[in-house]
């Protein structure tokens, strides 16, 4: 601070989730969970609904006491040009989660959810697949397969439903240096024999699948977390395979937005993980 003192007014223990809609963020519950299991008693975390043309107004307007933000759609490619620094992650999926600022005022952008996936599939066992399926082309695949660029070995066939779609994964895949293939979404049911298949399609999207689960499936990541389980996701289970949910991505890259904005090491991953529980089985 060059000699200046901070007050206590000025600490930095302020952060928030952006976005457009925002209202069914699960992030405070999770974000508030882990303050209060961490004795932050100080420290706040709000939602508030901001968006593309909000941004940069919103984030000008920030001052000493913040530590952080969350960002979600349609914010996570637009907050870049408003960020110093972006880590090699957000740099390659172009998409930024998370915001920190640090003391003297930088701002740095991160991206937890590729990280949170890898982790999340970690907690079950999965540390690598020599391939892999996607469902799906949308953000979120992107990320998908930035995840398996880390723990994939071979190919990986996305599903998609245009050829434009189709052009971007293959780009992604060069980009990320991963093995990618493409087929026609009217094949998608050829995907659920893979050792690991990523869902990253919308509520519903994947509905018309399960009734094609295999009888031994192996594993099922969903990036949906509500409604949950989702039909495919229920049929997966009742077959004996293992179900990775949103929650579980939503928790592990809650987790590492936490440690990131408060410094605290390691975030309580449980705590987090049961207020989430908590909050959708009451909605």
């Amino acid at each position: 601070m060059h000699g200046a003192t901070r007050t206590d007014g000025d600490r930095r223990s302020r952060a928030a989730v952006l976005g457009s809609p925002i209202a069914h963020s699960l992030s405070p519950v999770l974000h508030r969970a882990a303050y209060e299991e961490l004795g932050l008693d100080d420290w706040s975390y709000d939602r508030f609904e901001v968006d593309e043309a909000a941004l940069p107004g919103f984030v000008g307007k920030l001052g000493p006491e913040w530590a952080g933000l969350s960002l979600t759609m349609p914010l996570k490619r637009a907050v870049i040009p408003l960020l110093d620094e972006i880590s090699e992650t957000a740099s390659a999926v172009e998409a930024v989660n998370t915001v920190v600022f640090t003391e003297d005022g930088r701002r740095l952008g991160d991206n937890t959810d590729v990280p949170g996936m890898v982790a999340a599939l970690r907690e079950r066992g999965i540390e690598q697949v020599d391939s892999a399926a996607i469902l799906g082309a949308g953000a979120t695949a992107s990320s998908a397969l930035a995840a398996l660029a880390r723990i994939c070995t071979g190919e990986v066939v996305a599903y998609v439903r245009s050829q434009a779609r189709a052009a971007e994964m293959r780009q992604w895949g060069e980009r990320l240096d991963v093995e990618v293939r493409t087929e026609d979404w009217a094949d998608a049911e050829h995907a659920l024999r893979a050792p690991l298949v990523i869902a990253t399609t919308p509520a519903g999207t994947t509905d018309v699948l399960s009734s094609v689960v295999p009888e031994r499936p192996a594993t099922l990541f969903d990036v949906l977390y509500d409604p949950w389980p989702t039909a495919l996701a229920a049929r997966w289970s009742a077959y004996g395979g293992a179900v990775v949910s949103g929650l579980d991505l939503l928790v592990h890259q809650a987790v590492l937005q936490v440690e990131q904005m408060t410094g605290r090491v390691p975030a309580p991953l449980d705590a987090m993980r049961t207020a989430g529980e908590k909050a959708l089985a009451s909605r």
